[in-house]
């Protein structure tokens, strides 16, 4: 019965040895040592590299099967390795019988006897130099040899060599020493790969290049023993002039957008294929940015302004051209890494756009309304109270929806919200792609149309090219491989309200109360353009694009530090306008088209009616056709939401009949940049009612013009400027001074 049990004990004992055992008896397969930790390369959309993102252990590696290897390299390596591999086992006995004669006659050790699959072992476990470790590399070459063949053991081989460096691999190698796949090796080529492996350190081609002439010489000689060449080609070979491109840093170009893209993409289908992944970057056109960049921040240093942001976008494709995320990702104490793509800001304006074309939408406003700019109060949950004003604290009083736009006026966009609805306005950039808006309508309040959530440059970028497309939203595209097919996404039946704000966000004359007509976001050829500046002057933005690009900049801090006397038309803009000069510089892009189905009548700018003989601000704006009855009306009076408004302006009343100087307000001040002289213009303008000829006086000189509104050039000083009309009369006090910075213009570059 005890001998039973012993048995029985020993059997146990046994079978849970062997299952201990067993992983390490058991042979090695393919899938077993398949490298899933790979290299990922980029390049550009003309396949220019962009840059390497390494494996977590900071290697270079790119895996490709043996059929993707030139030919030269497998007969190069073959010979200097391993020249019997394909007729023996895991061991060349001949080999190492060789190898223990010459040792004996030379009374040290002359070759080693070490076979490809050996090296292999040693490459996939780290074994001493000892005869314990020599014994347990044999067993493991045993193990590769049992579970795979010859093919399958020499591309584990060729893929996982020590090729200098953080290098490993024949790809990876090739790619970085010669710009070119393993596939396209010549035999020159190939020799000096081979080479290296036999000591990387003592072979580094940038450091020792004749010594590993020297080994070159060594493998050629023995493909010519081995029948693969003949010695004229080996001497050919031996002879020609092989340049090693210099070592580019693991990245070139766009770090933020490969560490970003790189994230988005899955490990199954970076594995997929060892070539590298080509994405729609243009890399000549994102160097200029990144170069844009850090000259438009050297610029704005004395601002307290460290960082900033760009994006640019293919209108007709969507594909990203360029992506900076910082200006210099390696510059750890400045926050380097930090995304100014994609990360989270107050948005200031730049969301007005989408208001006031989903208003339009609805026909809460038309586009010949008049909208109030004047003081207004609003309860919110709290008892607090909410009144939203200007940077500049002053209203305009009556105001066209495209004035209103155009200068970004906040009042009238929280009226316009507060008809359409928070909860409307917030559905609309849902659609739009602003998926990082994910509180409820209550927590923004009305202002969300000023800035109040957080939305990421992307996400503006991209709901900007929707309207660039005039509401038709299309897929943003940044690689080309396993992209899907561009299909734009379904047309919105609203394509001329789009239109509508395409025109308005056009119309340098429109904003020319806030930014002057001939400012950085007016260009010499059709763009839209709107800024945006958030709370305490912490982000400034400029979101923009012609018929064929959008382009969207940030510029602020990373840290949240508010900048000193810094806005989106000084930030952000000047970046905006360097970009779209550049982009434009060899051909105009097309016009925009006029909003369809409407037509383009007179009016009155205080009453959005037919003007009258007493009307003194004549404009054009589109009417629809359903607008043109109410076109007729000729009365109209101020409301009473303008009373109070009307009461606090100076010599502004009703009994004057609304005569004022609208344009420029009192204290404005206004930069002259160098080299602009003669060039850069201001609109004197005036509104109100009189029957009297109207006398304008600059510094009290009178001026030859009796029009309601002229352009005067702009000219360093200070400025008192008046307007008389009978005994009615008003006046101003403003300042031009020279700029620092010459703006950019057309075909400006670094």
């Amino acid at each position: 019965m005890r001998a039973k049990a012993l048995t029985t004990l020993i059997v146990i004992l046994l079978l849970c040895v062997t299952i201990r055992l067993l992983p390490y008896l058991a042979p090695i397969r393919t899938a077993d040592i398949a490298q899933d930790k790979q290299a990922i390369a980029f390049t550009d959309r003309n396949q220019l590299l962009l840059g390497t993102l390494l494996t977590r252990d900071r290697e270079h590696t790119a895996v490709v099967p043996l059929n993707q290897v030139s030919p030269q390299f497998i007969h190069a390596i073959l010979a200097a390795e391993d020249g019997t591999f394909y007729h023996h086992g895991a061991l060349d006995l001949k080999a190492i019988a060789r190898a223990i004669k010459d040792a004996i006659h030379a009374k040290r050790i002359l070759s080693g006897a070490s076979t490809i699959t050996m090296q292999l072992a040693r490459m996939l476990d780290s074994l001493p130099r000892t005869v314990s470790g020599k014994t347990q590399e044999i067993w493991l070459s045993w193990r590769l040899t049992a579970g795979m063949n010859k093919d399958d053991i020499l591309s584990a081989y060729i893929n996982r060599l020590p090729m200098g460096g953080n290098i490993y691999g024949v790809e990876a190698a090739s790619r970085i020493y010669f710009s070119i796949p393993a596939s396209d090796l010549n035999l020159a080529q190939a020799s000096l790969l081979a080479a290296i492996p036999n000591n990387p350190t003592y072979f580094n081609p940038y450091e020792h290049y004749q010594r590993l002439k020297q080994r070159q010489k060594y493998v050629l000689n023995r493909m010519i023993q081995d029948g693969y060449i003949t010695k004229a080609i080996a001497q050919r070979a031996y002879t020609e002039k092989v340049i090693f491109q210099s070592r580019q840093p693991g990245i070139i170009a766009a770090p933020h957008f490969l560490f970003w893209l790189s994230s988005q993409i899955p490990p199954t289908s970076l594995n997929k294929s060892s070539s590298p992944i080509r994405t729609t970057i243009n890399r000549p056109l994102q160097q200029f940015v990144e170069a844009q960049v850090q000259q438009v921040l050297t610029n704005l240093v004395a601002n307290n302004v460290h960082d900033a942001a760009a994006l640019v976008i293919d209108n007709h494709t969507g594909e990203v051209l360029a992506y900076v995320g910082s200006p210099d990702y390696f510059n750890e104490a400045k926050l380097g890494r930090n995304d100014g793509v994609q990360a989270l800001r107050q948005p200031g304006s730049t969301l007005k756009p989408f208001l006031y074309e989903l208003a339009l939408e609805k026909s809460v406003i038309r586009p010949n309304s008049i909208l109030a700019d004047v003081p207004a109060n609003y309860a919110i949950p709290g008892a607090k109270l909410y009144s939203p004003t200007d940077y500049t604290r002053s209203f305009n009083g009556p105001v066209r929806v495209r004035v209103a736009l155009a200068n970004s006026l906040n009042v009238p966009a929280v009226r316009v919200l507060e008809k359409v609805g928070v909860q409307n306005f917030l559905n609309r950039l849902h659609d739009l792609g602003f998926a990082h808006l994910t509180q409820p309508a209550e927590y923004y309040g009305l202002g969300l149309t000023l800035g109040s959530g957080e939305v990421s440059l992307w996400e503006l970028a991209k709901a900007y090219v929707t309207i660039a497309r005039f509401g038709q939203a299309i897929p943003i595209i940044t690689t080309f491989s396993d992209s899907p097919p561009i299909r734009a996404g379904e047309p919105r039946p609203y394509g001329t309200t789009w239109q509508l704000i395409v025109d308005m966000l056009s119309d340098r004359y429109a904003r020319a109360t806030a930014f002057g007509v001939d400012s950085v976001l007016n260009l010499p050829f059709a763009a839209a353009v709107k800024t945006g500046t958030s709370s305490n002057f912490r982000d400034t933005w400029t979101v923009g694009f012609s018929s064929d690009y959008t382009v969207a900049t940030w510029v602020g801090n990373f840290d949240g530090e508010p900048m000193r006397q810094v806005s989106g038309v000084t930030g952000a803009a000047p970046l905006w306008n360097r970009i779209m000069l550049h982009l434009h510089s060899s051909q105009e892009p097309a016009n925009f088209p006029s909003p369809s189905g409407m037509v383009k009548l007179p009016m009155c700018a205080t009453s959005g009616l037919k003007p009258t003989p007493s009307c003194t601000s004549v404009v054009e704006e589109y009417f629809s056709p359903e607008d043109k009855s109410s076109y007729e009306r000729l009365q109209f009076n101020l409301p009473g939401e303008y009373d109070e408004w009307l009461a606090r302006q100076n010599q502004f009343n009703l009994a004057s009949n609304n005569f004022k100087i609208l344009s420029p307000h009192n204290r404005d001040f206004f930069l002259l940049y160098p080299g602009e002289e003669g060039k850069q213009k201001l609109e004197f303008k005036l509104g109100g009612i009189s029957s009297e000829p109207v006398e304008w006086r600059l510094n009290g000189e009178k001026l030859d013009t009796s029009a309601n509104a002229l352009f005067w050039t702009l000219r360093p000083g200070s400025w008192t400027l008046s307007a008389k009309s009978g005994e009615i009369s008003d006046k101003v006090t403003f300042q031009v001074q020279l700029a620092n910075i010459k703006p950019t213009r057309r075909g400006f570059s670094y």
